[in-house]
């Protein structure tokens, strides 16, 4: 029955398959050796050899051949296609530092101390060649007098090593490696200041530049408008998609509230954009000859002519295909958007980057259009309503729960977060969303009439200022939204069973679906369990990797933690930013943060001497112990070298007695090295945090 049901979406049959040959590829080409590859070119042209003999079979009987064909090429294809992808991504740079050439590909990002910006390498140079790499890269350049004057489009001359990114070896951190990896950037560079030079102002355009450029005049009226603060970085992201001068808080309010959504474009703006360009035109007597034509080139050129400005990410695009499609749809009479026609939009863009696949915009954008699909019509049916206004807030209710059913359970993985308003905030967020978008098209349509323009960007500014107090309201509702919340992805993938599983039972009215979806929790629950028996809090140390940011972790079987600071002027809060998915997934209350003397039960800290359940750590960060001289040395177990010490092992060594260093990223490269020399020739056991990540000791 679910076979037959299958054959309604020949797309959806098509990107199943797709999607998990472009997991699986990306599994083994991370995990495995390269020399898999070749595995696939007879395996991909037995499959269209079968695909093309299945068209030449006539009995009914052999139809399940061409159908096992097409899955097993297009599950071969998406492996060839993130194969590829990813090895053009891969780059060897030099080991040493080189000059390079490179173009800004974007504006710059400003950091605390450095100049974010993308770029794409041109050329390495060095004393005997020229060698043309053509990847994309990062490059941190260090703030200065000239800095501020990079733009997009210039071209730069630099000195510096690059690397290919690498994740810090912390546990449960994010794969910062395999995200640039799949965003295509080949290495991450810090240029300090006076190595680079700018050769060149604006001389490499390409389309993309061009709808930046428009993006950033939108801007600037924005500003000509007299927008400001809060207002206009909203503004800008409901508008344009640009979320540069969105601060902190707003994000928080809009995240707790849950209308984070609202503010990276999606199927809601660009619907909006569509229903207000369709009213006008459907003004036109479609009773002229080519009006069809001209009313569907119009709604192409308008929707992808947005999208291109707002920069093309995976839900942008996924939007602006589906409103062709359902454009196209629409002058057919068929006014009708099926699980076919999502499928169908993800395939498309699946092949032309299968890395899309494993953004985070993608993965919610689909699942939630996929609930809607169907989830929203069989919830919609539960209750008829007559009323105009009651119809539209329970048309909005029932879109709100089946979306937040398709994407709960990906926001938990990601963001373990769970808004419990989210009804409240569609209710009240989307329409004033709506109000604000028709209003903006509006103000951006009637330049030539500048008093009528400054009229209506009051306006607008009035309604945004109502938005955020509204969803800083909810933000202030008890229980408004439940934090720190753990899943593992094999529960994900219980979850999203579960609710196929709900569906069919929905659909086909069997009750067998229903034992399933009860086996189904039964072994979620159970794996849970064991996960979260296996994953006890232990007695340990944690000496994390974090570069400038030197701590020791003490953990207790109970959960009592006190997180030591090796450097009094450090970023408190990056460190915990960057390992809290490792506290959550144990459940460990916030840590006490231990920067002066210290005393517990089981915890002692006193001028950088850190003493807990029987080990004992000396901290050294300054050169207080240069020079110094004792009797005896005092037995320690463990030496952590941070930023700060300046002179040489030995002569710790005379003061303390231990076999175990820990040499900590704060170092520079050059004295990290020199330490890892005197390691080896006194035969002391070490572990360097830079090349190793964290180290962890059980007590």
């Amino acid at each position: 029955m679910i076979t037959h049901y299958l054959h309604k979406y020949p797309f959806l049959r098509l990107l199943l398959p797709m999607t998990a040959g472009i997991i699986a590829g990306n599994f083994l080409f991370f995990h495995c050796q390269k020399s898999w590859l070749w595995f696939w070119m007879p395996l991909y042209a037995c499959s269209v050899l079968f695909l093309s003999a299945s068209y030449y079979l006539k009995r009914h009987a052999w139809r399940w051949v061409s159908g096992i064909s097409a899955s097993l090429c297009f599950f071969v294809l998406g492996i060839n296609n993130i194969s590829w992808r990813l090895q053009q991504t891969s780059y060897t740079f030099p080991e040493t530092k080189s000059v390079y050439r490179a173009v800004i590909m974007e504006k710059p990002k400003t950091k605390e101390k450095y100049l974010l910006c993308r770029a794409y390498l041109l050329e390495n140079r060095d004393s005997l060649s020229v060698v043309y790499p053509r990847k994309n890269i990062l490059l941190y350049i260090q703030k200065d007098s000239i800095s501020g004057c990079l733009r997009r489009g210039d071209e730069v001359l630099f000195s510096t090593r690059l690397s290919s990114p690498h994740n810090n070896g912390n546990p449960g951190e994010f794969n910062y490696a395999r995200y640039l990896a799949h965003k295509a950037v080949s290495g991450i560079g810090f240029v300090t200041s006076g190595n680079w030079k700018i050769t060149a102002n604006k001389i490499h355009y390409s389309l993309m530049h061009t709808a930046l450029e428009c993006r950033d005049k939108i801007l600037l009226l924005y500003d000509k408008l007299e927008f400001q603060g809060d207002e206009l970085a909203v503004l800008s992201a409901l508008t344009i998609g640009y979320q540069e001068e969105l601060s902190e808080g707003i994000r928080e309010s809009y995240s707790v509230s849950g209308a984070s959504h609202v503010l990276s474009l999606s199927g809601l703006h660009f619907a909006l954009l569509y229903g207000f360009i369709f009213f006008f035109l459907k003004r036109i007597p479609d009773k002229l000859p080519g009006i069809k034509i001209f009313q569907i080139t119009t709604i192409l050129i308008l929707i992808w002519g947005f999208a291109f400005i707002t920069g093309l990410t995976p839900c942008i695009v996924r939007s602006a295909l589906m409103c062709s499609l359902f454009a196209l749809s629409e002058f057919r009479r068929r006014n009708y958007i099926s699980l076919n026609t999502l499928a169908a939009a993800g395939l498309l863009m699946l092949l032309y980057n299968p890395c899309w696949i494993f953004d985070v915009g993608f993965q919610l954008s689909f699942c939630a259009v996929a609930s809607i699909l169907l989830l929203q019509p069989r919830l919609y049916r539960i209750w008829s309503v007559k009323n105009r206004i009651l119809k539209y807030c329970w048309g909005i209710t029932t879109v709100s729960i089946a979306a937040q059913v398709g994407a709960a359970p990906l926001v938990l993985l990601y963001f373990s977060r769970f808004s419990t308003h989210f009804l409240l905030t569609n209710l009240l967020v989307v329409t004033l969303v709506t109000v604000i978008m028709y209003t903006a098209i509006i103000m951006l349509i009637i330049p030539p009439l500048p008093v009528i323009q400054f009229f209506v960007a009051g306006i607008v500014d009035r309604l945004i200022k109502t938005l955020n107090s509204t969803v800083r309201w909810i933000e202030q509702l008890p229980l408004s939204s439940m934090d720190n919340i753990w899943v593992y992805q094999w529960e994900v993938v219980g979850f999203y069973i579960m609710i196929l599983l709900l569906v069919c039972f929905l659909h086909f009215k069997r009750v067998k679906y229903l034992h399933v979806l009860l086996v189904c929790l039964l072994i979620t629950y159970c794996y849970r369990t064991v996960m979260r028996n296996n994953g006890q809090v232990e007695k340990s140390l944690m000496f994390y990797n974090v570069r400038n940011c030197p701590a020791v972790h003490c953990i207790a079987s109970t959960g009592e933690s006190w997180l030591t600071y090796a450097d009094s002027i450090s970023d408190r809060k990056r460190l915990p930013r960057m390992v809290s998915r490792y506290w959550m997934r144990l459940h460990l209350p916030e840590p006490h943060f231990v920067v002066s003397n210290y005393r517990d039960n089981h915890f002692f800290y006193q001028n950088n001497l850190l003493y807990f359940y029987g080990k004992w750590i000396c901290i050294v960060n300054n050169n207080h112990w240069h020079n110094k001289e004792t009797v005896q040395p005092l037995k320690i177990d463990y030496l952590y070298l941070c930023k700060g010490y300046g002179g040489h092992l030995e002569s710790l060594i005379r003061l303390f007695s231990t076999k175990n260093v820990i040499i900590d990223s704060s170092l520079s490269e050059y004295y990290r090295q020199s330490i890892i020399d005197e390691c080896k020739r006194l035969e002391i056991d070490f572990v360097s945090l830079a090349e190793n990540g964290a180290f962890c000791v059980k007590i």
